[in-house]
């Protein structure tokens, strides 16, 4: 979740009214927000906020735009939403953006004078839209640039990678979009976005000068903000229009709440966009949506009347209009965060506060214990830990590399599950057994002292197509034994005091197995069903992890000796 920075004096500010450190606090539950940390030297409060679908509070000015509704108990007015006279200025998109970075929206502030603590801010906000609501800048980029350097109409267009040349933020000499791409931190960091393009995203002006290679980097002479700058553009461009229209608005806002005025700019596009080819930005994005009182009251489970409804949404920025059963409800033009009535039953409980709902004893006694299975596990993590090994706790997401192919199976023979649509080959797979976890921490380990004695306890996923789900899933327990003289004896000692302790009967059959040298490898036994292997790890499967030292492992069903011990 975000952790921004905000200072005392400036919160208040944009609040409207003194206030204490507790009382800060306390507001931050309209929010929710988490008081991390305070400087009183410096004013510096440090907040956490705990809601990931609302980018507008990332910031001082939407923390204290959403307190300052609440104690004004009326939504915020935006002028320049409401203005229908056509922009002064314009930018113009070219052909061909709609195939690398399709979407641009952009507004000017004036009569803002940049301070110290603004600029902060600004930039503390353009960092975490970027990062984290725009996904490292894939979807979503900002720019911020001095306006009075700014001749337009600007153009958003193609240009080739050795085409253009400027002096980027951060540098003193002109460079071409290539050399930025490979000799800029910022360019290096973010060229995997532009990387299956042959030509790249650019801003330029009626005169022929660049603002920004976008998503990559401003130009220094005119994006280079600075304080006591008074007349400012934001720019947004990315792959999705309505993020990139709500970032803009949110940014607009947030100027607007430090008594800029914000001037609109026209968008111009060759294509069709969800909202035309000509946008009018700052635009509100936002829609009526009908939510029935019925899912609010039931989902607080307390009968509270559409008025009552009606005033708690009012208070915290809605525009309401509510009938006997029906709301209609719009958020405010920087909030785009309603998927589920929940999503409105929860604005109204926070503007309400949850103190004022009174707690509801359960209406049956239960007492909570670990199930048998968990028990029977922690068991064996106090065995395998007092006899020395350290447990570890891995992903159960795994490759098919790493469960097949680097423990010298044949994929045909030992399927596993794996998942739809991965955005990661290395978390392809849910694991089928727990020492391909381990052989990766091993492989991270080669300078820790050895012997090394590892051992993890979890679940694996083991195809099943009987099953509704198309496969089971079980608890399994793997331990493994690396030094110069892992053997089999070894780690069959651990085996059997293990299984000592855990008063179970088990023999070993001789086996084979590709991951574990031939002769040196069986396979455990109980009430006459095999749960598991045990043996000296083949010299293919060290090699493939790239493990120089010998390993001797073994690995079982825990659900097996729950079984087990239910049926003595």
């Amino acid at each position: 979740m975000p952790t921004i920075s905000i200072f005392q004096k400036d919160f208040e500010a944009l609040v409207g009214q003194s206030t204490s450190i507790d009382q800060i606090e306390t507001w931050l539950t309209l929010v929710k927000g988490e008081l991390k940390d305070h400087t009183p030297a410096t004013g510096e409060i440090r907040v956490e906020l705990q809601d990931s679908n609302r980018p507008d509070l990332w910031c001082v000015e939407g923390i204290a735009r959403q307190i300052r509704i609440k104690l004004q108990k009326t939504p915020a007015s935006y002028p320049f939403l409401q203005t229908k006279s056509r922009p002064k200025r314009k930018i113009t998109v070219t052909k061909g953006m709609e195939n690398v970075r399709p979407f641009v929206a952009a507004c000017c502030a004036t009569k803002y004078q940049v301070t110290e603590e603004g600029l902060t801010q600004l930039i503390q906000v353009q960092e975490k839209l970027a990062d984290i609501y725009g996904h490292k800048r894939q979807t979503v980029s900002i720019g911020l640039y001095r306006l009075p350097k700014i001749q337009f109409p600007v153009t958003y267009g193609l240009v080739k990678p050795e085409e253009a040349r400027f002096t980027p933020l951060g540098l003193s000499e002109q460079l071409t979009l290539k050399e930025i791409l490979t000799v800029h931190p910022k360019g290096i960091e973010y060229s995997p976005i532009l990387a299956d393009h042959t030509s790249l995203p650019l801003l330029w002006d009626k005169e022929g000068q660049i603002l920004s290679f976008p998503p990559i980097i401003n130009s220094r002479e005119i994006g280079e903000v600075q304080i006591g700058d008074s007349e400012l553009m934001v720019e947004v461009t990315g792959t999705d229009l309505r993020m990139v229209l709500l970032t803009l608005n949110i940014f607009a806002a947030n100027l607007a709440d430090r008594g800029a005025d914000i001037e609109p700019i026209e968008v111009v596009y060759p294509y069709a966009t969800e909202w035309g080819k000509t946008l009018r930005t700052p635009c509100d994005i936002s829609e009526v949506q009908k939510v029935p009182l019925c899912a609010i009251e039931s989902a607080l489970g307390l009968p509270m009347g559409a008025e009552t409804v009606h005033q708690a949404l009012t208070a915290y920025g809605y525009q309401v209009k509510s009938s006997r059963h029906i709301l209609a409800v719009r958020l405010p033009s920087y909030r785009s965060d309603l998927m589920h009535p929940i999503d409105v039953a929860e604005d109204v409980a926070i503007s309400r506060g949850y103190e004022t709902f009174a707690p509801i004893m359960p209406s049956q006694f239960t007492v909570g214990a670990l199930s048998v299975l968990e028990q029977t596990s922690d068991d064996i993590r106090d065995q395998m830990i007092g006899m020395g090994f350290q447990e570890m706790f891995s992903n159960i997401l795994m490759s098919h590399e790493d469960l097949v192919e680097r423990m010298n199976l044949i994929p045909s023979e030992h399927p596993v599950v794996e998942v739809d649509n991965v955005m990661s080959l290395n978390y392809s797979c849910l694991r089928s057994w727990i020492l391909p976890s381990l052989l990766r921490i091993e492989t991270a380990s080669p300078r820790a002292f050895y012997p090394h004695r590892l051992f993890e306890i979890g679940e694996v996923a083991v195809p099943n197509l009987s099953l509704e789900l198309g496969s089971k899933t079980i608890i399994k327990i793997a331990g493994l034994v690396a030094h110069p003289n892992a053997n089999f004896s070894e780690i069959h000692t651990s085996l059997d005091v293990l299984m000592y302790y855990l008063l179970q009967d088990y023999t070993l059959e001789p086996t084979t197995h590709r991951s574990f040298l031939d002769g040196r490898v069986g396979k455990i036994m109980v009430g006459g069903q095999s749960i598991g292997l045990i043996g000296e790890l083949h010299p293919e499967v060290l090699e493939a992890w790239q493990i120089s030292m010998p390993i001797s492992a073994f690995e079982l069903e825990v659900d097996v000796l729950v079984r087990e011990e239910r049926e003595r």
